[in-house]
């Protein structure tokens, strides 16, 4: 199983890229709230919910692809881990 640490920094590096290419990456932290902050919209949300499938081989459910599992990176990582 992959390590909590190496999951969150393959979230990190994907939002970072796709979504906030030009913000400092020292600003979004483990906690950062990403749904309810504002940083990812639905279609954005999709676009990490495809790539979080994609990449750990995991099927994430519509119900599931909320800020409940999906808010922060921490909460991401969990998730991800929950599901393998």
């Amino acid at each position: 199983m992959e390590r909590a640490a190496d999951i969150e920094q393959t979230i990190k590096s994907f939002i970072l890229s796709e979504f906030l290419s030009d913000d400092d990456p020292a600003n979004l932290t483990y906690a950062t709230p990403l749904i309810s902050g504002g940083i990812l919209d639905s279609l954005a949300t999709l676009k990490l919910v495809a790539f979080l499938e994609q990449e750990f081989a995991i099927s994430i459910k519509a119900h599931e692809a909320d800020a409940e599992f999906l808010d922060t990176i921490e909460r991401i990582s969990n998730f991800v881990r929950s599901k393998k």
